[in-house]
């Protein structure tokens, strides 16, 4: 069976270069890239993001990737944030007063941790739902953080009653916050599975695994 072919999203954000090893080391075919085909044609695609949100989606706008990530969503295509990459998804951000339109595909607002220190950096836990892929095997591990904002509540209505709610897995940082969500081909995560040691490559492997 030939390797799973995973496009991560080159638009300027970050380094990027750790997520591509992440994936080359857990069996995927990476490509970094922002091209139509590339991004589109993909087995899976992965959103990395790092700095200010609206930074981020800035960046995604200049490669017409809201476009293309929209289509992946709209054909059940996959598609994994990471840190920022997840708060993108959300329907805005705030940083300094600043409200920022997010992708709007979950509802939400990405603010700052109520926390005495921040940001949030270092190993921590999390509390997945019953059900997760992304962490099956490995919910009792530690992934590792670094952000200074986060989605702090969650009210998602279910619209159609076959629809399946999104899975969402928390974490807490003076207070409870979204460490991850599943909802059908899209799913992303705040912390760096890239920086997560042999946890952070499990989570890479079940979603590949869920690419066949």
């Amino acid at each position: 069976m030939s390797a799973p072919r995973v496009t991560v999203l080159d638009y300027g954000s970050g380094n990027i270069r750790s997520a591509v090893r992440a994936l080359e080391h857990v069996g995927a075919e990476v490509t970094l890239s922002a091209a139509a085909d590339d991004v589109l044609n993909a087995d899976g695609l992965v959103v990395p993001g790092v700095g200010a949100f609206a930074a981020v989606m800035q960046g995604l706008k200049d490669v017409d990737a809201l476009r293309m990530i929209g289509r992946r969503v709209a054909g059940g295509r996959p598609v994994l944030g990471i840190c920022v990459g997840l708060q993108v998804l959300f329907e805005e951000g705030v940083e300094h007063g600043v409200r920022t339109q997010g992708m709007g595909e979950w509802p939400g607002t990405v603010e700052r941790l109520k926390a005495d220190v921040v940001p949030h950096m270092g190993w921590n836990t999390v509390d997945p739902p019953e059900g997760s892929v992304l962490f099956e095997g490995i919910a009792d591990e530690r992934f590792y953080f670094v952000h200074s904002y986060g989605v702090q509540e969650w009210n998602f209505d279910v619209t159609q009653p076959a629809m399946r709610p999104p899975l969402v897995t928390w974490s807490t940082h003076g207070g409870p916050f979204i460490a991850a969500v599943e909802n059908g081909p899209l799913s992303a995560t705040q912390f760096h599975p890239e920086k997560s040691g042999d946890a952070g490559a499990q989570l890479l492997r079940n979603w590949i695994s869920s690419l066949r």
